[in-house]
């Protein structure tokens, strides 16, 4: 069950501080497969790993896991703690900070058509099929 936070922190680390998948994969001793499927949530490394990339970043593993990071380590969410939840589709752990969270339940409250509102404020041309 991929988190989606780690994967997201994972390629962002990544790309913030000009390394490759290959060059990730050879500081953990890993293949670059191994580490692109770290970034795409298709595995999850195990706790070594994590603490290995924590260590190569120079962040707490907390905060690599459940906390969206820049490659600078700073946190970019100003409000905590985080809520888990999760994408039922898939079974993919997200964390949700409290803002998120009451969006996420105004939107679900919402009329049609201010749930219609915000997806073309936000830019989303389609519902999800779920909807």
């Amino acid at each position: 069950m991929p988190n989606i936070q780690l994967s997201a922190n994972l390629k962002r680390l990544r790309c913030d501080h000009d390394y490759t998948q290959e060059q990730i994969g050879r500081k953990l001793n890993i293949s670059r497969q191994a580490y692109s499927n770290y970034e795409r949530g298709i595995r999850v490394p195990d706790v070594d790993i994590l603490i290995r990339i924590a260590d190569i970043y120079q962040i707490p593993l907390e905060q690599l896991i459940t906390q969206n990071c820049t490659g600078a380590g700073i946190i970019n969410e100003s409000s905590g703690p985080y809520f888990t939840g999760m994408i039922v589709e898939s079974a993919d752990t997200i964390y949700l900070s409290r803002e998120e969270l009451t969006l996420l339940t105004h939107y679900r409250n919402a009329s049609e058509d201010d749930r219609r509102l915000t997806r073309k404020v936000l830019g989303i041309s389609n519902p999800p099929e779920s909807e």
